[in-house]
């Protein structure tokens, strides 16, 4: 699970790089900062008991929830463009 977290902060920061750069501040930062906080709660809850790390893979499914908002709102701004901003 750690890992697959690991990709999609990989893919994000991908699918992130293609926005333009006006959204730098704004629909990047948050995608991007949601994206790693999936991993860090993940990484941070797994060394504690099973109440505990429970309650952080709730925070991370928060996050993850976070992700798919923001490329909905890519989507419907159109500002997803398949290639590398200039």
């Amino acid at each position: 699970m750690y890992q697959k977290s690991l990709d999609f902060v990989d893919i994000v920061y991908k699918v992130s790089n293609t926005f333009p750069k006006e959204e730098n501040y704004r629909l990047t930062s948050q995608f991007i900062r949601a994206a790693t906080s999936v991993a860090l709660n993940i990484a941070e809850g797994s060394g504690d008991t099973n109440p505990q790390f429970s309650r952080f893979l709730q925070i991370a499914l928060g996050s993850v929830k976070e992700c798919v908002v923001c490329v909905a709102i890519a989507k419907n701004q159109k500002v997803y463009f398949n290639r590398r901003r200039k």
